[in-house]
């Protein structure tokens, strides 16, 4: 398998497979293929056994269904393009080792790396939505690619050490590192009132934050979005769409 990053900005995923090789995503992710990739989709993808395994890893903020791209009879290309600005991270795993993401950051993985649910808590509706705080489980034994928004910041803790972070800049952490949240009063915050809730990370372990969080991303387009009364016009849904997010959010 040969891997190849294109791009700055908005990165791409180039992995030219070799025959019998394959990788797997979840449903959506594809960007394009050549004509000796065969696809796949089924509920069983990502180490999920049956339809409740599947579910479960759903409910976790991943997808119901899996899809895998395998090369058939002879090389093929199969492309994963990042949905936000920002990077394209490769990761060995192997037995025993695990890392949590974000719920939109798993690209892909080669056969026997698993994808479930690692991390679900309510914060409020504020920072995502209503839907909560969610991070998934990427362990087993392969290679996976994770996208992250905007730039990296990469801190490694020692045992002990502990970062404070605003929930949306958390982008992946070893599963040595533990998490836990709090409202940290003495911040007027609009969404939470008099304090203001981050997530902490204690170490031992390796940690990679993200400058761009995605809600901060679309308050910021709010105000320059029409009104849901344009709904007749698909800029109009689409405003409709990000005045909904302003609304949760507290705009």
């Amino acid at each position: 398998m040969k891997e190849t990053i294109q791009g700055t900005t908005l990165p791409v995923l180039e992995l030219q497979l070799d025959p019998g090789e394959s990788v797997i995503a979840e449903s959506g992710e594809l960007s394009w293929i050549d004509a000796n990739i065969e696809l796949s989709t089924s509920t069983s993808g990502g180490g999920s056994h049956g339809l409740f395994g599947a579910i479960k890893r759903a409910v976790g903020g991943s997808t119901l269904f899996m899809t895998s791209y395998r090369a058939t009879t002879a090389q093929g290309l199969v492309a994963f393009a990042a949905k936000l600005p920002g990077q394209i991270l490769a990761m060995d795993i192997s037995d025993g080792q695990s890392f949590l993401v974000h719920r939109h950051g798993f690209m892909c993985g080669t056969d026997g790396v698993t994808l479930t649910t690692g991390v679900q808590r309510k914060l409020g509706a504020g920072i995502f939505g209503g839907a909560g705080f969610v991070m998934q489980r990427v362990g087993g034994n392969g290679k996976a690619w994770f996208e992250l928004s905007g730039e990296l910041v990469i801190y490694e803790l020692t045992a002990g050490q502990s970062l404070r972070i605003h929930p949306g800049h958390v982008g992946l952490f070893e599963e040595t590192v533990t998490i836990d949240f709090a409202s940290i009063p003495g911040i007027r915050n609009k969404l939470f009132g008099d304090g203001l809730f981050l997530a902490q990370l204690t170490g031992p372990g390796k940690v990679w934050l993200q400058s761009l969080s995605i809600a901060n991303l679309a308050q910021a387009l709010v105000p320059y979005m029409p009104e849901q009364s344009d709904s007749g016009s698909g800029a109009g849904g689409i405003g409709g769409l990000l005045g909904g997010v302003g609304r949760i959010t507290g705009e």
